[in-house]
């Protein structure tokens, strides 16, 4: 398992990935963070910002949360789903959000 460590205005909190995915999230939030801007919706959805990524995690702080990659992967399609942008094309964003939550649900049931 694998950790990444995310800050968003709530605070820090870690989304739990199986090491296998790690790079295929951090590589989607890197291309979110880069098409972000070239939507046209007045309302452009906040995205966390990556803070580091690990493998061994011991949280001292009970405020912190850890939240589960599949979670994590669903919610943020669900967000860019409700969209209602007009002229860029977010079907090739939600695309690639899509194709990573359904190898995380695969995993899920594989397990």
């Amino acid at each position: 398992m694998r950790y990444l460590l995310l800050s968003e205005a709530g605070g820090l909190y870690f989304v739990a990935m199986p090491a296998s995915h790690m790079y295929q999230l951090v590589a989607l939030l890197k291309r979110l963070h880069k098409e972000i801007g070239k939507l046209t919706i007045a309302d452009r959805p906040a995205l966390p910002t990556v803070i580091a990524e690990c493998s061994d995690l011991e949280v001292l702080d009970g405020t912190c949360r850890i939240e589960d990659g599949l979670a994590y992967v669903t919610r943020l399609e669900q967000h860019f789903a409700r969209l209602q942008e007009t002229e860029y094309p977010l079907i090739s964003l939600l695309t690639e959000i899509r194709a990573l939550q359904a190898q995380l649900e695969f995993l899920q049931e594989e397990e």
